[in-house]
Order: C-alpha cells, then sequence, then structure tokens
C-alpha cells in the first residue's frame, strides 16, 4: 500500500511540474519549428519539404505564407490564452465559476473550428506553391508514412506493453 501511494504521489509530482514547465513555455516551442507552430506534429512537414528539394522561390512563398498566417492569428490567440489564465486563477467557490468555465469551453470550441481551418488554408495555399511532381512526391512520402504507422500498430498488438500488475 506504501509503496503505491508513493509512486502515485511521485507520478502526481512529476505531472504537475511537467505542466508548470510547459505552461511556463507558453504551451509551445514558438519558431523553433517550421511554420512556427511548436512540437504539434509539424516539424514533419518541415522535413518533408527539405526532402522535396524546393526551390528558393519555393521556400519564401512558404516562409510568407506561414507567417502571415501566424501574424494574423497572434491577437486571437493572445486573447484566447489570457482567458484560459483568467479562468485557472478563478477558484472553483467562487461567484460565476461555473459560467466562466461555460464561456470558456464556448470560446476553446470557436478557437478549434479556427485552428482548423486556418491550417487547412495555408495547406491549401503552400500545396499550391508545389509543382506536379513535388505533389506527387509528397503523396508518395504520405503513403509511406502511412503503412509504416500500421507496421508500427500491428507490432503494438503483438507485443503489448507490460502492465504495471505483472511489473511488481
Amino acid at each position: 500500500m506504501r509503496k503505491t501511494t508513493s509512486l502515485g504521489f511521485i507520478l502526481a509530482s512529476a505531472m504537475a511540474l511537467t505542466g508548470a514547465a510547459y505552461a511556463a513555455t507558453g504551451g509551445h516551442d514558438g519558431d523553433r519549428h517550421f511554420g512556427g507552430h511548436g512540437h504539434r506534429g509539424h516539424h514533419g512537414m518541415h522535413e518533408a519539404f527539405a526532402k522535396l528539394n524546393l526551390t528558393d522561390a519555393q521556400k519564401a512563398s512558404i516562409k510568407q505564407i506561414t507567417q502571415a498566417s501566424r501574424e494574423q492569428n497572434k491577437g486571437q490567440w493572445q486573447a484566447l490564452r489570457t482567458q484560459r489564465e483568467a479562468f485557472e486563477q478563478m477558484t472553483p467557490d467562487q461567484v460565476g465559476y461555473q459560467a466562466a468555465a461555460a464561456r470558456l469551453a464556448q470560446v476553446e470550441g470557436q478557437a478549434t473550428q479556427a485552428r482548423i481551418e486556418q491550417r487547412a488554408k495555408v495547406k491549401a495555399q503552400i500545396y499550391a506553391v508545389l509543382t506536379p511532381a513535388q505533389k506527387a512526391q509528397l503523396a508518395t512520402m504520405r503513403s509511406e508514412r502511412e503503412a509504416r504507422r500500421e507496421q508500427w500498430k500491428e507490432f503494438r498488438k503483438s507485443h503489448p506493453a507490460p502492465t504495471a500488475s505483472t511489473a511488481q
């Protein structure tokens, strides 16, 4: 029992510290990755473009598209972050806590919709910059990535991770 309690405390502490570190960075790595979208998988897009042998003009065009998108949405994302922080400062026993939670949920939903629509718009603009050969190469890379993902899923099914009860 004591071992389980200690393990739970350690895990809870680690999660709290990870969350604090994530919040301290603003939730993402900023401009370190392609398009300034942090570590949400978009660095893979950068790697894919590196393999497409883009011309300097294409690189400049893609950079301009991503920077324009980032600048266009900067105010909206900052307002959302401010609203999140204000909600996090509230305590559950405060008057208006539930209403604030509902407002934040609604704003988060709208932000998700806007983010998906913006991502699709940027992707379409970038895709228009590519040559037909680059588009075909990108499609091939995408299908290869999907095949590797399926292989990984099959591997994981046939090699399940040990559970906590068997590790003791």
